[in-house]
C-alpha cells in the first residue's frame, strides 16, 4: 500500500468547478479556438466565445421546455463539436448530464434510458439511427444535433440549429454548488447490466486540484495544450482525461470524422496529449511494421546518424511529433507494446482505475516504471491487495456517490471506505501495481484447475499477425486461444500464417505450466467488434459473448490435430 505525503485538506482549496474555468477562458481567450471539427479537408472552428454563446442560447431552450435544475439530460452521439456544446448548455443551466454510449442497440438503450430518468435526449452523430430509435419512447422529447455528411440524418424532435437561432443567449454565469450532481455515466458492462455511477462537481475539481498540487503527470506544464477527441466522450477516460483538462487550461479540442480518416486528423492535428486504448497503440504499431519490417527497423534504430530520423518520421506519420503525455488505458496493455513505443521515444502512460473513482487512480508517468506495471497510485489515492482474494482495492477522494438509484450494487462495490475493483494483481516494495485480470476472467478446464488467461493473451498478441487474441477453455482439458488476424496477415498465403504461428504457440507455452498450455489456435471467420457485440465500446473483449458464440466448438477445435484451425 502506498501511502500519499500530500495533505488531503489541500484537496478541499480553491476549488473551481468545470464550468467555472470554461467561463475565465471564454473572457481570457475570447476569440481563439476552443472546438475543431473536420469535414473533409476542411475544418470547422469554434472559438470559446462561441462555444459559450452557443451553450447559452440551448439553455434559454431548455428552460424553455419547462427543464429544472437538477433534471437529468442524455447525451447519444458520437464524438463531434455539438457533444461539447450540450455538455456545457447543461451545466449553465444547472442540469445532470447522463451521455450513453452511441453504439448501444435498441434494447440496451432503452435500459439505461429507463434507469436514467432523463427528461430529454440529445441525438446526434450516430452510426445507425432508423433500428436504435426504435428504444427511445415516443414521449421522450428530443432534440437532434445538425446532420454530420456520411452518418443517418436524424429528423426526430426539435433541430438544435431552429433552436439556436429561436432562442437569445441567456445572461451571466450561473455556477453549480460544488456538491449538486454533475454527471451519471453508465458503466460499458463487459459482463451485466450497466451500472449508472454518479459524480458531483466536485469530483472533476478535486481531481484538477490534485494534479495541479502533485504535477504527478505535468499536464499544467504544457505551454500548449492540443488535444483530439477519440474514444467515447461518455467514457470516464475521455471525460476526465480529455474534456476535463480542456475546460480547465483553456485547451482547443479536435475531433475525428471517421474511422477512416482519423489516422489523417490526427495527423493534422499533432497533439500535445494524447489518450488511447490499447487496441488502436496495437494497430498504429502493425501499421508501422507492415511498411517497416521489425528486423529492418531494429537495424536501422541501432544506427546513429539515422536512428532520430527514423524515429522522428515515425512520430510525425503517427501524428505524434509533439505529443508531450501520451496516455494508454481502459485495458491492460501488453509489456511489447509498451517497450516497442519506449524505442521510439514515446513513453505510454498506463492509467488504470474504473468510472467509480472517476478515472484512474494508478498511472505511470515515471520512466522507470517497470513493463508488467501498471504504474503507481496517484497522490492522494491508496491502492492495497485483499489478502485472501488478491483483489485490488482503492481508496480515494475521487470515489462515486453511489450507483443511481441502487443502493444494493453499492454496497456490495464499496466496503468500509474502500472500492472493490473486480482485478487480480499485486503491489510490490516500490508501489508499483500489477494488474493479473478480472477476477471473472479466471475459468476452469475440465481438469479442474483455473486458468487466468490476460498473461497468455499478451504473450500471443506481441506477434505481428494476431491483431486480437482471447484465450477460452471453460469446460475443456486445455485451454485455446481465438484470435483475429492482423491487417498485414489477411495479405499473406495461408501456409505462410499457419507456420508463423505455430511457431508463436510453441513460443507462448513453453513458459506455462502443463494445464495452461494451449492445445490450438483458432482463427475466427468473424472479426470481433462492437457491432456483432463481442467488444465493448472501449474494444474489450465480452468474455461471456466470446462463450456464448462458440463454446459449443470448444471441444472439437481442442482435440482437432492441426496446431492452427481456420473457422
Amino acid at each position: 500500500m502506498q501511502d500519499t505525503t500530500l495533505n488531503p485538506a489541500l484537496l478541499e482549496q480553491d476549488l473551481q468547478s468545470s464550468l467555472e474555468r470554461f467561463y475565465h477562458w471564454e473572457k481570457a481567450k475570447t476569440n481563439e479556438v476552443f472546438l475543431r471539427q473536420p469535414y473533409g479537408n476542411i475544418w470547422k472552428t469554434i472559438t470559446f466565445a462561441e462555444a459559450g454563446q452557443e451553450a447559452r442560447k440551448m439553455v434559454n431552450a431548455l428552460q424553455a421546455k419547462g427543464l429544472q435544475k437538477g433534471d437529468h439530460i442524455g447525451i447519444l452521439s458520437k464524438n463531434c463539436y455539438h457533444w461539447i456544446l450540450a455538455d456545457l448548455a447543461i451545466m449553465m443551466g444547472g442540469f445532470v448530464s447522463v451521455p450513453f454510449y452511441a453504439s448501444l442497440p435498441a434494447q440496451q438503450l432503452e435500459t439505461v434510458i429507463e434507469k436514467s430518468d432523463i427528461k430529454l435526449l440529445f441525438v446526434g452523430k450516430l452510426d445507425e439511427w432508423e433500428n436504435k430509435k426504435q428504444g427511445v419512447s415516443d414521449d421522450l422529447p428530443i432534440i437532434h444535433f445538425p446532420h454530420y455528411q456520411g452518418n443517418p440524418k436524424v429528423i426526430e424532435g426539435e433541430s438544435w440549429d431552429d433552436l439556436i437561432e429561436a432562442n437569445p443567449a441567456m445572461e451571466g454565469n450561473p455556477l453549480p454548488d460544488l456538491d449538486d450532481l454533475w454527471t451519471i455515466l453508465f458503466t460499458s458492462g463487459t459482463t451485466g447490466t450497466p451500472k449508472g455511477v454518479m459524480h458531483t462537481h466536485r469530483t472533476p475539481a478535486k481531481i484538477m486540484r490534485g494534479e495541479q498540487l502533485s504535477n504527478f503527470l505535468g499536464i499544467f506544464d504544457l505551454e500548449e495544450l492540443r488535444l483530439i477527441s477519440y474514444l467515447p466522450l461518455n467514457h470516464v477516460g475521455e471525460r476526465i482525461g480529455l474534456e476535463l483538462p480542456a475546460f480547465y487550461l483553456g485547451g482547443s479540442i479536435s475531433f475525428g470524422e471517421s474511422i477512416d480518416t482519423f489516422a489523417k486528423n490526427l495527423q493534422d492535428t499533432q497533439p500535445t496529449l494524447f489518450f488511447a486504448v490499447p487496441r488502436i497503440w496495437t494497430k498504429f504499431y502493425q501499421g508501422v511494421i507492415a511498411r517497416i519490417p521489425q528486423k529492418r527497423l531494429d537495424l536501422l534504430m541501432k544506427l546513429p546518424l539515422i536512428s532520430g530520423f527514423i524515429k522522428n518520421k515515425i512520430r510525425k506519420g503517427l501524428g505524434l511529433k509533439h505529443a508531450k503525455i501520451v496516455a494508454t488505458g481502459a485495458a491492460i496493455t501488453p509489456e511489447f507494446l509498451k517497450l516497442w513505443y519506449k524505442k521510439l521515444g514515446v513513453h505510454l502512460i498506463e492509467a488504470y482505475g474504473m468510472t467509480e473513482v472517476c478515472g484512474s487512480i494508478v498511472n505511470s508517468p515515471d520512466l522507470d516504471t517497470p513493463l508488467d506495471a501498471v504504474g503507481r497510485a496517484v497522490p492522494f489515492c491508496e491502492v492495497k491487495i485483499d489478502s485472501e482474494t488478491g483483489e485490488v482495492l482503492m481508496k480515494s477522494p475521487f470515489v462515486m456517490a453511489g450507483y443511481y438509484n441502487d443502493p444494493e450494487k453499492t454496497a456490495e462495490v464499496l466496503k468500509d471506505g474502500w472500492v472493490y475493483s473486480g482485478d487480480r494483481g499485486t503491489i510490490d516494495e516500490k508501489g508499483f501495481v500489477r494488474v493479473i485480470g478480472r477476477v471473472k476472467d479466471a475459468f476452469k478446464t475440465a481438469k479442474g484447475k483455473y486458468v487466468t488467461p490476460n498473461p497468455i493473451e499478451e504473450d500471443l498478441l506481441e506477434h505481428e499477425y494476431i491483431e486480437q487474441a482471447c484465450v477460452v477453455g471453460l469446460g475443456i482439458p486445455q485451454p485455446i486461444a481465438l484470435i483475429n488476424l492482423s491487417e498485414e496477415a489477411l495479405t499473406l498465403e495461408k501456409e505462410t500464417i499457419q507456420i508463423a504461428l505455430k511457431a508463436s504457440l510453441q513460443r507462448a507455452n513453453q513458459d506455462l505450466a502443463a494445464y495452461q498450455k494451449i492445445s490450438n489456435i483458432v482463427i475466427t471467420k468473424d472479426i470481433w467488434s462492437e457491432e456483432n457485440r463481442l467488444l465493448t465500446p472501449t474494444l474489450k473483449i465480452r468474455r461471456g459473448a466470446m462463450d456464448e458464440k462458440y463454446k459449443s466448438q470448444y471441444l472439437t477445435w481442442q482435440e482437432h490435430q492441426e496446431d492452427v484451425i481456420w473457422e
